[in-house]
């Protein structure tokens, strides 16, 4: 039995990606895949995803430069969420910043902070295909 005949993909075919620094442990964004994906993923040691919004396959870094090399895939025990742990080049985000989890709650939930300082400012990539 493969690792595929393991997960469990949602009702849209879809299974959640968190995606991880492998040497910092950061978390660096959360995308969907369909099994399309995860095989090219799994084939190319590129992160490939699924794009709900936009209804199409999209491959991280193939407009933006900003690439993640695939250094291990696990799933957790449950089979419905993939943890996929990357060498991040660039920005994660499409905000243009190194991770998409870049502000924090702040004012006891009345407003929030930013935590990093960004790598690009987001009007200078070419799309959210990053």
């Amino acid at each position: 039995m493969n690792f595929y005949d393991h997960l469990k993909f949602n009702a849209e075919g879809l299974i959640p990606a968190i995606v991880q620094e492998q040497g910092t442990g950061r978390v660096l964004m959360m995308a969907w895949m369909n099994r399309a994906s995860l095989e090219k993923t799994v084939e190319t040691g590129r992160t490939c995803f699924w794009s709900r919004s936009r209804q199409k396959f999209w491959i991280k870094g193939e407009t933006s430069g900003h690439t993640q090399a695939v250094k291990d895939i696990a799933f957790d025990c449950d089979g419905d969420t993939l943890l996929i742990q990357v060498e991040q080049t660039g920005a994660a985000c499409h905000e243009g910043y190194k991770s998409c989890f870049f502000r924090s709650v702040a004012n006891s939930g009345t407003g929030f902070r930013i935590t990093e300082p960004q790598i690009k400012p987001a009007g200078e990539h070419s799309g959210r295909s990053q």
